[in-house]
């Protein structure tokens, strides 16, 4: 018999932590998370999602053993830009079992449905800012970073228990040791054309907070028409920032000028995973070592996110990010690169990333159910 349980202790939301070290532990292509970070990300007092939206982790046991884990959340930040009733879940974990996966629906949906949601959408961890999407295909290498890796079967489950595609997101890869001339050419014809000035986040501390409040400011703007898109609050844009800027590389990090205005920003990272897979989730003596070593031998970077002001489209701007992702990235040993995620409907950026050579080798799926 099957039994779910809403997680209230710390005991629990170890158990809710630690269940896919277990299911993935014969897995080569996962990449543990720091157990600590984990911890974080589920303290309402360290992630400041809580301060905007509510979360509810459940475990599903068989016979006392942990077998499945999910959230229930709502998004209140997505329910203001997109005018849409629906409420969420992530984190979804589980043996191969359809009686397991069906009854963590159903508990995440009970929960949707009693806070006045007919229809949940998921997987979310917990919103398009963090992880998202189930991967369907491309699990034969390790994801990169701040990307999701899965069970095949998970999506059998899915369906089994009625979820209904609702977009795919597509990672896109390339690899290569040198940039070819063509582009070269292309970049500088855009450049010439257009008067676009592409500039890496500044070295400067007191020019890079500046940058960095710049690059809000854009990001504010420059996604607010994408499907899904959910905005930041300002606590939530700082804490990612925190997070992410010991990993980051400035040059890898742009802003796009035209005219003198702030037009578009890129963002790409080394590949941490590279690093964390050594890691294996914990700190420790022996585990900085091996990070440190990793560190010297990240040879991948994900770009993570990329967005133009709507008045500034159309003018080449993302290709040149693409172009000088790789111009800065190729000499620092950066022969792997990612694009992700790109919407499936999402054209202009699907042309570029082809104009690249770049690959669709991942895919990633939302679905959406009735909680009815």
């Amino acid at each position: 018999m099957i039994k779910i349980v809403a997680v209230s202790t710390s005991k629990q939301l170890k158990s809710f932590i630690m269940l896919p070290f277990e299911l993935y532990k014969d897995d080569p292509n996962w990449v543990a998370p720091l157990i600590m970070d984990q911890k974080n990300f589920f303290n309402p007092a360290k992630n400041p999602y809580y301060l905007h939206s509510e979360v509810q982790l459940f475990l599903a046991l068989e016979a006392g053993k942990v077998v499945g884990r999910i959230s229930a959340h709502t998004n209140t930040r997505h329910e203001l830009e997109h005018n849409e009733k629906i409420g969420f879940f992530g984190f979804y974990e589980s043996i191969d079992s359809l009686p397991v996966a069906q009854a963590l629906f159903d508990a995440a949906a009970k929960w949707n449905r009693d806070k006045g949601y007919p229809a949940m959408r998921g997987p979310l961890n917990f919103s398009v800012n963090q992880e998202a999407g189930l991967l369907i295909d491309g699990f034969d290498t390790p994801p990169m970073v701040m990307m999701r890796h899965d069970k095949p079967y998970y999506q059998k489950l899915f369906v089994a228990c009625g979820m209904k595609k609702t977009i795919d997101l597509y990672a896109y890869l390339s690899e290569r040791s040198e940039m070819p001339q063509r582009i070269d050419r292309v970049a500088a014809a855009i450049e010439k054309r257009t008067g676009v000035k592409i500039r890496h986040l500044s070295l400067n501390k007191k020019e890079m907070k500046k940058d960095i409040e710049t690059v809000f400011r854009i990001y504010t703007k420059a996604w607010e028409y994408n499907w899904g898109n959910v905005p930041m609050t300002p606590e939530e844009f700082d804490a990612l920032v925190a997070e992410l800027l010991p990993l980051a590389d400035p040059e890898l990090v742009f802003i796009a000028e035209l005219n003198g205005e702030p037009a578009g920003f890129s963002l790409a990272l080394p590949n941490y995973n590279e690093v964390l897979q050594v890691m294996k989730g914990r700190v420790n003596p022996i585990t900085l070592l091996k990070a440190l070593r990793a560190k010297k031998r990240i040879s991948s970077a994900r770009v993570v996110t990329m967005g133009v002001i709507r008045e500034f489209q159309g003018h080449g701007i993302d290709t040149l990010f693409y172009y000088y992702s790789y111009k800065n990235g190729l000499p620092k040993g950066y022969f792997k690169g990612e694009f992700s995620w790109v919407l499936e409907n999402n054209t202009m950026m699907i042309r570029v990333a082809e104009m690249l050579d770049a690959i669709p080798y991942k895919t990633y799926r939302l679905y959406d159910i009735e909680t009815q």
